[in-house]
């Protein structure tokens, strides 16, 4: 029997951030996801994130799997309004079929003013059909995933399932947890070997976020990076922020690929002031070492492929991942005590600063 996946269990509350690291990979792991079928995933992706209210703090697109960093915020109390409704509504359906819902909510104030009473319950009838489907981990992935594989088979006269089995999801803290998990996002291009860096990678929050401009999904991709590098302050999706962060954010990614900002070679320091990004000169501007994660060795840890970020089902500090397991202790056996599990492996760099809800003891 397949074990149900491990969801953060205050979801449902306003106590935290619920944020999920979401992979899934092509059936057979076949390299079917080139430009046009990446940049139709991020639309969709988009879309979905509009309709349902999670947001997507990070993500890479490869050729034939995917990671989105996903933050999913609880429901407002007492629910959303009928405006917010509609709008989220436009996000994945017709002009006509959104015109349609809210005849339906008129239709019902006035049903209710004939025959008085029971208007709460007539449009708590109409919104649950939709809302049931927003601020959830499960529903974002089901309808980014089917929507995905209807327009590709539809293009490449195809049938049956594109991924494989169920998608993956680990629960991140959020402070160095969630910054560590999205800089190892974001350098997935680099460590296959497919650009020299990331910012150049479109199909990136990072490269999106650089290249994408202030309006748009530009902005978003900053928003998203700017709530990774703060949301542990209770900063929310603030695009203004992004000067600040582009300069740690790279920062981090830097070390991981071993560079030392303000270091560069005298030799070399005239002739990459001539080629150098807006953000790569904020990050050499200080000779100091003002990276987030300071050195504790977890950049190098970045350049590896760490089989914890997809299968250690919690990261986070060693207190968030036995919070994490005492509210979810019938998932073990009697004899564990706690939870946390120090990395091993390609994850040892992280050892005292992260740590895994499963001891993984193969392959890491």
């Amino acid at each position: 029997m397949r074990r149900a996946r491990w969801l953060a269990e205050w979801r449902k509350t306003a106590g935290k951030p619920v944020i999920y690291h979401v992979l899934s990979r092509v059936v057979d792991r076949q390299f079917v996801l080139g430009s046009e079928e990446k940049e139709k995933f991020r639309a969709l992706m988009r879309m979905q994130e509009n309709f349902t209210g999670c947001r997507v703090l990070s993500y890479c697109l490869m050729t034939n799997h995917f990671h989105i960093l996903l933050e999913v915020p609880p429901l407002a109390e007492g629910g959303i309004s009928e405006e917010v409704l509609l709008k989220r509504l436009s996000a994945i359906y017709s002009e006509a079929f959104v015109a349609g819902v809210a005849k339906e909510f008129a239709n019902a104030r006035l049903a209710v003013y004939i025959n008085e009473g029971g208007l709460e319950e007539a449009l708590d009838v109409i919104h649950e059909r939709f809302t049931y489907r927003m601020q959830d981990l499960g529903e974002f992935m089901k309808g980014l995933l089917q929507r995905f594989t209807q327009w590709f088979n539809r293009t490449r006269s195809r049938t049956g399932r594109l991924w494989e089995d169920r998608f993956k999801s680990v629960i991140v803290e959020d402070g160095v947890a969630v910054r560590t998990m999205a800089a190892y996002i974001d350098l997935n291009p680099m460590r296959a070997g497919m650009v020299k860096d990331p910012a150049e990678y479109r199909w990136s929050s990072y490269g999106e976020a650089v290249g994408g401009g202030k309006k748009g999904n530009g902005k978003k991709a900053r928003e998203g990076l700017v709530r990774v590098c703060f949301c542990h302050q209770g900063v929310g999706f603030e695009a203004e922020k992004w000067q600040e962060v582009s300069r740690l954010y790279r920062r981090l990614m830097g070390l991981a690929l071993g560079r030392k900002p303000g270091r560069l070679e005298n030799q070399r320091r005239s002739q990459a002031a001539a080629t150098v990004t807006k953000n790569t000169a904020e990050m050499l501007k200080s000779e100091d070492n003002e990276t987030i994660l300071k050195d504790l060795g977890i950049a190098k840890m970045l350049r590896c492929r760490i089989r914890y970020f997809t299968d250690g089902a919690v990261i986070g500090s060693r207190e968030f991942v036995n919070e994490a397991f005492m509210e979810g202790r019938e998932r073990f056996g009697p004899k564990r005590k706690d939870g946390a599990r120090a990395m091993k492996g390609s994850g040892k760099e992280a050892k005292g600063v992260l740590w895994s809800a499963r001891d993984l003891r193969v392959r890491v």
